[in-house]
């Protein structure tokens, strides 16, 4: 089968989660992804630790997790022979992925005005925390800060009174990927139509507010947050606790019609066409949410999760467990559907990783290569440059580039 973005050539220059992600997804469509390191690489070749993860050069998943179907190269941008490699790469590239702060960018002269002029063809996509403008134009932005924190997901999420939830790592990180990935695919129509590149960026920040459209635009109206589960606006959409201390979520959006049917399967027959709960317009106008949530709590935690799983489905009524990822790990929606890819690694080990979500009927089934030591293609890549090999070993001898860096080597 065909790969949709054959031919395309991503040079990315990123750390962590957000921007690499971006490069991984667009790898696993059929981009061929150069990734370029410093002499000292990626921080994110050791983030297993703070995953709570094993990593080493042949099992690191905390990596590959941004990293999967990429060349590694390693080039010091610092030394001119270094940048000028830098320079000789992106000439060929239609894309440059980057998360590093303008103001870095700006001091190597690799910031998008400067290679507007060398590389009118290029497109230039980066990731920020906080934006272009502003105040906190180049401060540094994390998922947790700029995203989750001052961009409102933790602080509208949480049950009104408790603390914030705990997200996993990298939770908005991932949507922000998703975002600037589509930007890149417009602006490689616009160059293929046009043969201009373009700059694109997306912010942590704005991604976040984007996320919670219905939260901010909500708000001017007087709806407040953090809500409390025993207030929802539809008691029909809530969280609930089962005979066996465990939680789903119920969505049955079409109250009024709905309303029968619910109070039958929970065991509330004596309920049915009740004219003080009946209608949703009523509940709310009366601020009877709170009253008959807690008839929903008292139904729902007389049976075990399963039976109101079965119950809800064999009435067409949507209702989910709240599932960990273990149980995620024996889900046949997710196997049946390759949402969940297993890998060899050269460890020895067969582990787990989540494909990206978007498919193509032209590709099928995308490929998934497992990252590789700090390096390993930089001689290739140079190569196919036209560098010959005596170049190459003077670069290496130089310190402008290098081959393989294994993890825990010294720099």
């Amino acid at each position: 089968m065909s790969k949709t973005l054959e031919g395309i050539r991503i040079v990315d220059m990123t750390t962590f989660l957000a921007a690499p992600t971006v490069a991984r997804v667009l790898g696993e469509w059929g981009a061929d992804v150069i990734k370029v390191e410093p002499p000292k690489g990626d921080a994110e070749r050791t983030q297993g630790a703070v995953f709570n993860m094993h990593y080493s050069d042949d099992e690191n998943l905390g990596f590959d997790i941004s990293n999967l179907n990429k060349r590694f190269v390693t080039l010091n941008l610092k030394k001119e022979d270094g940048l000028k490699a830098f320079d000789d790469l992106l000439a060929g590239a239609n894309v440059f992925l980057t998360n590093i702060r303008t103001q870095s960018l700006k001091r190597l002269g690799i910031d998008y005005d400067s290679l507007k002029k060398k590389f009118p063809k290029l497109i230039f996509a980066q990731v920020l925390g906080y934006g272009e403008n502003g105040p906190q134009k180049d401060a540094a932005g994390f998922d947790a800060t700029a995203y989750m924190s001052r961009g409102g997901v933790l602080g509208t999420t949480l049950e009104a009174g408790q603390s914030p939830m705990n997200p996993a790592n990298g939770y908005g990180d991932f949507q922000v990927s998703m975002c600037l990935a589509a930007g890149i695919c417009g602006a490689l129509l616009k160059q293929q139509r046009t043969g201009e590149g373009d700059k694109i960026t997306v912010s942590l920040h704005h991604a976040a507010l984007f996320m919670q459209n219905v939260a901010m635009v909500s708000a001017q109206y007087g709806n407040t947050y953090p809500k409390s589960r025993l207030n929802v606006a539809n008691p029909f959409n809530d969280c609930f606790k089962t005979s066996d201390d465990r939680w789903f979520v119920m969505c049955v959006p079409v109250f009024n019609r709905d309303y029968n049917k619910v109070m039958t399967l929970i065991g509330r027959k004596d309920l049915v066409d009740d004219q003080r709960y009946n209608n949703i317009d009523h509940i709310n106008a009366e601020k009877l949410n709170t009253e008959f949530i807690k008839i929903l709590d008292e139904a729902f935690k007389k049976q075990p999760l399963q039976h109101w799983v079965d119950v809800f489905k064999e009435n067409d009524l949507p209702l989910e467990a709240c599932y960990v990822p273990t149980e995620i790990y024996k889900d046949d929606e997710a196997w049946d559907n390759d949402e969940l890819r297993k890998l060899k690694y050269p460890s020895g080990n067969e582990r787990m990783i989540p494909t990206n979500p978007v498919r193509f009927a032209s590709q099928g089934k995308p490929e998934l290569k497992i990252s590789r030591a700090q390096g390993s293609d930089t001689k290739a890549v140079l190569s196919e440059l036209g560098y010959s090999d005596e170049k190459i070993a003077k670069l290496v001898d130089e310190g402008a580039a290098a081959e393989v860096r294994h993890i825990g080597d010294p720099v």
